[in-house]
């Protein structure tokens, strides 16, 4: 049983357990210790961090944690989560940390561990050290402990890493980009790339100040993005999240383009060009089953996993598939990264309008998506609900009315005390006439 670690690490409201000073002092500790005590050599960790006031806080208790248990500490400041997944490897770290809560508000925090090949702990490595963060080891002597180090060129570096995944010498000249950084870890590399790459940039929410991360910007609130496109005649939108790890877009006519069409986009791009491995994609639970149609009308396969891009990059790798997301925007590239990659994502797609001469909207335009919907009910404590036979039976009353024509998911988040439920069905009123009293139902049973 986990009873720190989520889905995505370690994530809650600051100044609470398990995102207090204190616990950051003892998860380095742990973490050091674990991650320590098989290497031969003077063991090397890397942090980096989003624009959130609270980061200074954590970082700075996370690294006296880690230091006093030998290890060194490289720091590289604010940077978006898929970078620190890069630079891990790059920098032959031997484990890489992202603070972090990535969509949530500036209240909340998260510490994100990566191995030293830049994928995600595996479940036994972070249980192991949550089994430690009770049972601390011994301090080593004085002269052992670890030091800390900056490194100043570290935006530097992922943006060059980001233009090596372009065709050598693509250039972007002449496209017009709404980007909003969400006031997060992108607020300055974003513009900086796109800018590099000849595009004409209008850059949005580039401006942290520790308490707007998220706040209505980015990839929960792309509306002002979609907005900004239209008023500008842009030929695109991009919004990230706060640690830059998903992308919405949108296309000139200020359309959403969410994770499902993207994913449809890239898929069957390299497919033309031959490199979609294994003829298929893996998507989520929560994945449109139009998506799913239009990929078998193109002779590719779509494997779902559990929501969550842990899952998500566990079955790619089951499967050996090198393209899978979720349809909220995380798209994992495993030609490009080991992680979700915002940035990645849009150079993709940029590459893909340029090399075929067209405009987003009329990329996967014939894709006809399913009416869907998510409700979310809030929940006082968290509850197995799944397990409660009476809401059992109003999703499998729920389910009947769909008649096969539709699908439900219901769910605990990974990630915020919420219970997630999901309708989809070919018809919009069928959906909402299933949805809606489900919704209700069960919140009136379980809160």
């Amino acid at each position: 049983m986990r009873r720190y670690f989520g889905t995505d690490g370690v994530r809650g409201p600051v100044n609470q357990l398990p995102m207090t000073a204190e616990f950051a002092l003892s998860l380095g500790r742990a973490a050091g210790h674990v991650l320590t005590r098989h290497l031969s050599h003077q063991p090397r960790i890397l942090i980096g961090k989003d624009t959130r006031l609270s980061g200074y806080m954590i970082e700075s208790a996370l690294c006296a944690g880690l230091t006093a248990q030998g290890m060194d500490v490289l720091l590289v400041g604010p940077i978006p989560t898929p970078a620190v997944a890069y630079l891990t490897r790059s920098l032959r770290a031997d484990a890489g940390v992202m603070l972090s809560a990535s969509h949530n508000p500036a209240g909340d925090n998260g510490i994100k561990f990566f191995a030293s090949d830049g994928f995600k702990l595996p479940d036994n490595i972070e249980l192991e050290i949550e089994a430690c963060i009770d049972n601390l080891p011994p301090l080593p002597p004085a002269l052992e402990i670890g030091k800390a180090y900056r490194i100043d060129d570290a935006r530097g570096r992922y943006i060059e890493f980001l233009k090596a995944s372009l065709p050598r010498r693509m250039r972007l000249d002449g496209i017009k980009v709404v980007v909003d950084s969400a006031n997060g870890a992108a607020y300055d590399v974003a513009p900086h790339i796109l800018r590099e790459l000849g595009c004409d940039v209008v850059s949005m929410f580039d401006e942290p100040n520790g308490y707007n991360i998220n706040s209505e910007c980015g990839s929960t609130y792309p509306e002002h993005m979609m907005r900004r496109v239209v008023e500008t005649g842009s030929d695109i939108g991009l919004a990230l999240d706060g640690d830059a790890d998903r992308l919405i877009a949108c296309d000139a006519n200020g359309q959403l383009i969410d994770g499902d069409r993207v994913i449809a986009i890239l898929a069957e791009h390299a497919h033309k060009h031959g490199v979609l491995t294994g003829d298929a994609v893996v998507t989520t639970l929560m994945s449109n089953m139009g998506l799913e149609r239009y990929l078998a009308e193109h002779g590719l396969q779509m494997h779902r996993a559990a929501v969550g891009d842990r899952y998500v990059l566990e079955m790619m790798r089951e499967k050996e598939c090198n393209i899978g997301g979720e349809q909220s925007g995380h798209m994992i590239l495993l030609d490009h990264n080991t992680t979700g990659d915002g940035l990645m994502t849009a150079l993709q797609l940029l590459s893909a309008m340029t090399e075929q001469n067209k405009a987003l909207a009329d990329m996967a335009s014939d894709m006809v998506l399913f009416p869907q919907k998510l409700w979310n009910i809030v929940m006082p404590e968290r509850k197995d609900v799944l397990a409660n036979k009476q809401v059992q039976a109003l999703i499998a009353d729920a389910e009947q009315r769909l008649s096969g024509n539709g699908r439900i998911n219901v769910r605990m988040s990974g990630t915020e005390p919420k219970l997630r439920i999901m309708v989809e069905a070919e018809d919009e009123t069928l959906m909402l006439d299933v949805g809606e009293p489900l919704t209700e139902a069960i919140r009136e049973l379980i809160c």
